[in-house]
């Protein structure tokens, strides 16, 4: 654990739909590091729960879901996210759904959910870095990070992006709808109990509305490599 300290990372925070999963795979490619997709592990123990058919609001059997699933990420190539395999099936693509992050954001909320999942965390960082992908890598499970970014847009820009994206993959969804989602998850996150949503007091915030996904790319990588 003493050399995984001396491991450099980039915590890359903020709410859905602020490109923070596109930045920082695209950063952490140009910078050589690790990835870690947090919110990815969440919605992987949101499916597996769903799998079993468990009730999300069961807060004793999901923590147990979240201890015993096993998540992989593998690499897809140059340029491509990583390939999610949750108990041995690629989830990938289950877990883009709004179904998933749903569940997702719900057991996030659960205490024992996230501190079953924190040492999976912590074990993503190896040489030669990290660039940690989530809603609390910079305030709670990164707190030491040498470099913190909160990423950030209007809500009406982020359920733009996201209607963008969903209507791409040919899926029926009304862009007042998933305002209204993200909105509601946006509220959800900032008030729970547990490691709120929230910029890390060190984090530089980058407003992201209007911005191309290069020039946001070159501000995070300005702060890493000056």
């Amino acid at each position: 654990m003493s050399d995984a300290k001396t491991v450099p990372v980039l915590t890359i925070d903020g709410p859905s739909g602020s490109g923070k999963g596109t930045i920082s795979a695209l950063v952490a490619e140009r910078l050589g590091w690790h990835l870690l997709d947090s919110g990815a592990l969440y919605r992987a123990v949101g499916y597996a729960a769903g799998a079993e058919g468990l009730d999300l609001s069961d807060a004793e059997a999901i923590a147990r879901c979240a201890e015993t699933t096993r998540i992989r990420f593998v690499a897809a190539g140059k340029g491509h996210p990583a390939r999610v395999m949750v108990n041995g099936h690629d989830a990938t693509d289950e877990l883009r759904t709004e179904t998933a992050g749903a569940a997702a954001s719900a057991i996030a909320a659960i205490p024992a959910v996230r501190l079953a999942l924190v040492q999976m965390q912590l074990g993503f960082r190896k040489a030669p870095g990290l660039v940690a992908d989530g809603r609390d890598m910079g305030t709670v499970i990164f707190p030491e990070a040498a470099f913190k970014v909160f990423l950030t847009a209007s809500a009406a820009e982020r359920a733009k992006r996201r209607y963008k994206q969903l209507k791409d993959k040919g899926l029926a969804v009304t862009l007042g709808n998933l305002l209204r989602e993200i909105e509601a998850r946006d509220e959800r996150d900032a008030s729970r109990a547990v490691a709120p949503l929230r910029a890390a007091d060190d984090a530089i915030t980058i407003d992201t509305t209007g911005l191309s996904i290069d020039t946001v790319v070159a501000k995070v990588f300005a702060i890493v490599r000056p």
